[in-house]
């Protein structure tokens, strides 16, 4: 069970970076970088912030597909599709329910206030992505983590 957690961590990491280059690359409403707009969440504006909470929440996802999803997952189109039903059920919590209550908006306000709306849509399509990469990683690390723990 140990090694599944370990190859979801890394996994996730993996599909976390892609995921967070994305959400670089996107503008919040108010115009800056959306991972400047994960940053709030912990009080700060700094990028480097919301990269490194953006990883972190990518280590708490990855740990617990290898937990639940790590036994289902035989094959690349396994860990695709457990990864993105993954991605989507925490675009849900994080991104429709946690992140706008620890920025002081309604429950899934990135659907239903219209400057915000893209943005939503984004998110799901970047959760969407982290679980592919996460699911496809996962499975093509699954037999070299356990090996790597026992050489050390």
């Amino acid at each position: 069970m140990q090694s599944k957690v370990v190859t979801g961590i890394i996994a996730a990491l993996i599909g976390g970076v892609a995921f967070g280059m994305i959400m670089t690359m996107m503008s919040a409403p108010d115009g800056k970088p959306m991972m400047a707009m994960v940053a709030k969440v912990v009080q700060s504006d700094s990028l480097v912030v919301g990269w490194l909470y953006h990883l972190f929440n990518s280590v708490i996802i990855g740990a617990s597909f290898g937990l639940l999803f790590g036994n289902r997952v035989q094959n690349y189109g396994a860990g695709i599709l457990w990864g993105i039903i993954w991605g989507v059920v925490w675009w849900i919590i994080g991104g429709l329910i946690l992140m706008p209550l620890f920025l002081g908006m309604p429950v899934f306000a990135p659907l239903t206030m219209e400057p915000m709306r893209m943005m939503g849509i984004m998110s799901l399509m970047g959760h969407i992505i982290f679980g592919a990469i996460m699911g496809l990683a996962f499975f093509a690390l699954v037999g070299k983590v356990p090996a790597m723990m026992e050489a050390n």
